[in-house]
């Protein structure tokens, strides 16, 4: 009994921090794909002083003056966008909606909650979730680092003049440690809530020794 219980105690505490890295890998997520700090201005040759620092996001490109002031705009079409932009546009909206939905799905089927009365789903409903928070964090690292593998290939071309390069923003460092982060909540969940194994293997079936005799001494009568 006492066994069960501490197994049972520490079984909610590994659901517990894997929910709370969950929800911050989310919150990056989220800020990652909100704030346009994917690409900013590179510094360089005789761009080190500037008037204005440019910064690119998914959403929108930004101008900060020197003095402070910044004005943003939306792009203006969907299709001039380059392939890399459209597809972290894609991957990391699926990866909140997936995410959101995986902690969700982790919270019904918790040890420290009683959304669902069933002892043996529980397991098995925190290993779907725990699959959907992997999933996730694959989402926001795949187009993380293909922004920042272009971002490095444009930044090393010397035909690109120094004005037009960019450099890797605050939001590819967010996104991949927001992925991270719901990798490590996934991969814990997985490891931690395997279905019990054993339950419907079959039934036994078993005989007593007076049974035989019981039945010879009815034979007799």
């Amino acid at each position: 009994m006492d066994r069960t219980v501490n197994e049972k105690m520490g079984s909610s505490a590994v659901q517990m921090a894997c929910v709370a890295f969950g929800v911050l890998g989310l919150i990056g997520v989220v800020v990652a794909c909100a704030l346009p700090r994917w690409k900013v201005s590179s510094f360089i040759g005789s761009n080190i002083v500037t008037a204005q620092n440019s910064e690119e996001g998914l959403w929108m490109e930004c101008v900060v003056q020197s003095t402070g002031q910044q004005q943003c705009k939306n792009y203006d079409s969907v299709l001039v966008l380059p392939s890399d932009l459209q597809a972290a546009r894609a991957m990391t909206i699926i990866s909140i909606m997936l995410a959101t939905l995986s902690l969700l799905i982790v919270f019904c089927g918790a040890d420290f909650t009683t959304c669902v009365q069933n002892e043996d789903a529980k397991p098995k409903i925190n290993l779907v979730g725990g699959v959907g928070l992997l999933l996730a964090g694959l989402l926001v690292i795949i187009p993380v680092s293909w922004s920042a593998h272009i971002i490095i290939r444009d930044f090393n071309n010397p035909l690109i003049v120094a004005a037009m390069k960019r450099e890797m923003g605050a939001c590819i460092y967010l996104g991949w440690g927001a992925g991270v982060l719901l990798l490590l909540a996934g991969g814990l969940l997985c490891c931690f809530s395997r279905p019990k194994s054993g339950g419907s293997g079959g039934t036994a079936k078993y005989y007593s020794n007076s049974a035989p005799a019981a039945a010879a001494n009815k034979n007799y009568v």
